[in-house]
């Protein structure tokens, strides 16, 4: 299974990573959800340096021209909410592609809050079969929303070729990812940066804190 982690070499991503990890400017809740898109962005650039094309003749006003489109049929999907505004990044660039969406969200099983399930109780795609499945979840813990929301989706056909594509991944979730997938040929990881560790309470250290709060405010 291949596993890429682009904090490796030097880009503009880590900039934006840094502000979205800075207390001070994460505050701000249209600059966090819009650097977390513009890493959805960037990451589907390098994602589209490896997808299949077809040429195709376009009638400009002066002549007719060879150009390249994508050959391959896109998903795109997403674990809601947190991985709203790193689905959007990828549909600014892949902006014929389909959709798909589940819900899972964690939740603690003990009142020190250390043990962490998650449950999954929605999903909408269409049918994958033979197609690029592209799963956006900014925050990578444990893998087992990722892990569960994949598994929901493959209800749905088996894709050509799968891309989970997180923004922050623990080595632990990594790891786990590996674990479950780690068969299939045709899965890969994309993470914009991957940390070393977990706290207590199953949150990336250093991470940012929780994603879902900060791009759309708190929960009860």
């Amino acid at each position: 299974m291949k596993v890429v982690n682009m904090s490796e070499s030097p880009s503009i991503i880590n900039q934006y990573m840094s502000e979205l990890r800075d207390v001070s400017i994460q505050r701000d809740r249209l600059r966090f959800r819009r650097n977390i898109e513009r890493i959805g962005e960037l990451m589907a650039y390098e994602i589209s340096r490896t997808l299949n094309y077809k040429e195709v003749a376009v009638q400009t006003p002066l002549a007719e021209c060879k150009c390249q489109r994508v050959a391959d049929d896109i998903v795109l999907a997403t674990i809601l909410r947190a991985g709203l505004p790193l689905h959007q990044g990828f549909l600014n660039v892949f902006d014929h592609a389909e959709n798909g969406f589940v819900s899972a969200f964690r939740f603690y099983k003990d009142s020190e809050c250390r043990e962490v399930d998650v449950h999954v109780e929605y999903m909408a795609s269409p049918d994958l079969t033979g197609k690029t499945l592209i799963v956006a979840d900014p925050m990578l813990a444990k893998g087992h929303s990722m892990e569960l929301g994949l598994v929901a989706f493959l209800k749905n056909g088996m894709p050509r070729r799968i891309i989970l594509a997180s923004v922050i991944a623990s080595q632990e979730g990594v790891d786990h990812i590996v674990k479950c997938f780690g068969g299939y040929d045709n899965v890969e990881l994309w993470c914009a940066t991957i940390d070393p560790i977990l706290n207590e309470h199953s949150y990336i250290v250093p991470g940012l804190g929780d994603a879902g709060d900060l791009a759309f405010g708190g929960k009860i």
